[in-house]
């Protein structure tokens, strides 16, 4: 039982913010539906597959965001498919969708309709530039991608090297960050309405999110009134804080503090840099020459013996690919690796594990991504049997009932 195990989620999203939003809910133990337009989740189909793609169910992509989950194919613009979906709504908690804003008005399904249907349901929307309900601008309606919430967001234009172009983050974070704020504003109605009774209309934008994202860089602006820009793997007020080559990759080091200096130096077999810069202002004011320095110190050494040089006295690490994340005990240990089902090949495969742990109700995949359609009998017959005992309930002539009293 997970700590989320008394929820039904029904989810209405597609690609990545929505569906890495519901999947964090349905790891920590949520029942979450996910109710697919025809033909499914546009990510169904997108790569990698172990081996043969027309065999296989879906690729890497939606097994590692939709793992844990139900699936119902409905078609809103069927009218038995809108009823479907209707006496779903009255038994769930929460909706989240992910759609343009307008989209779900057009099949009479937006939050005011649901919430006539079910006063205590939380409706929560991820959407490029947020909903007017929450505050109306000229930019909502329009499409918008991780790639859009970047570089409107800032994270670009502080993201590369000095002297190259604005660069995009390696993950999708205009997604991610977005579907993890959004989650816990979640989590807060749902709080709100354990105490209060009332659902509520919960909204997170990708370009709000990357702004806050860039919270580093807002008050750079208002305190100095210039706007940051690329500083590559450095830090804007700290060193050393920064990547280095190394004979065979690159590691970072993170000494910036005066203990953390004092030990590099002397790891370094360099005193003489200790006495001439003991304090963070100092090095911060030359760090163009103390980058040198240590440039030419780490490329000296491997990965290995640089890190061991310094592990355990200063904060340092390799740059690592996947491949050796794969082969860290450190994620073995922790579950981070996590083997699933893949359907239509004679094997298993790993997506990343949840983050979040917890000692009683410990969050964790619960399986793989669904088929499509793969629970409509489920969802559908437990949907009947709740109407049916809901219209029985009403039925009750109430004179009499039992009271506690009695």
């Amino acid at each position: 039982m997970g700590a989320l195990s008394n929820l039904r989620v029904l989810d209405l999203t597609q690609v990545l913010a929505g569906p890495y939003c519901t999947m964090l809910l349905a790891d920590l133990g949520a029942d979450v539906v996910k109710i697919e337009r025809p033909g499914g989740d546009l990510i169904r189909s997108n790569p990698p597959f172990v081996d043969d793609p027309e065999a296989e169910a879906y690729g890497g992509y939606f097994q590692s965001v939709n793992r844990g989950k139900k699936s119902i194919e409905l078609d809103f613009g069927d009218e038995d498919d809108r009823a479907d979906f209707l006496s779903l709504v009255e038994e769930a908690d929460v909706v989240v969708e992910n759609y343009r804003a307008g989209t779900m008005e057009k099949y009479d399904l937006g939050y005011e309709t649901l919430r006539e249907r079910n006063p205590q349901l939380i409706y929560s929307s991820i959407r490029g530039f947020g909903d007017p309900r929450t505050g109306e601008t000229d930019r909502q309606g329009q499409p918008s991608f991780d790639l859009i919430a970047q570089a409107l967001g800032g994270v670009m234009e502080i993201t590369g090297q000095a002297d190259g172009p604005p660069t995009k983050v390696g993950p999708g974070i205009g997604d991610l960050f977005t579907a993890t704020l959004n989650c816990i504003g979640i989590l807060a109605a749902v709080n709100h309405r354990a105490q209060t009774g009332e659902g509520q209309y919960v909204d997170t934008g990708m370009y709000d999110s990357m702004l806050s994202f860039t919270e580093r860089a807002v008050y750079q602006q208002s305190y100095t009134d210039e706007p940051p820009t690329r500083q590559g793997n450095s830090h804007p007020t700290l060193f050393p804080y920064n990547a280095f080559e190394t004979a065979d990759g690159y590691a970072v080091v993170a000494a910036f503090n005066d203990n953390h200096w004092a030990a590099l130096c002397e790891a370094m077999d360099r005193p003489d840099l200790a006495e001439a810069y003991p304090t963070a202002a100092d090095r911060l004011a030359n760090r163009e020459a103390l980058r040198e320095e240590l440039a030419a110190w780490a490329a000296d050494r491997t990965n290995e013996e640089l890190v061991g040089t310094l592990e355990g006295r200063v904060p340092a690490a390799p740059v690592q690919n996947t491949e050796e994340i794969f082969d860290d005990p450190h994620v073995h240990a922790r579950d981070m690796l996590v083997p699933v089902e893949q359907p239509g090949a004679d094997a298993d495969v790993e997506i990343a594990g949840t983050p979040i742990k917890m000692t009683e109700t410990p969050p964790r995949p619960r399986g793989r991504a669904p088929l499509l359609d793969e629970h409509r009998e489920e969802i559908l017959d437990e949907a009947a049997v709740e109407t049916k005992s809901d219209a029985e309930d009403a039925d009750v002539d109430p004179d009499s009932e039992t009271t506690a009293d009695d």
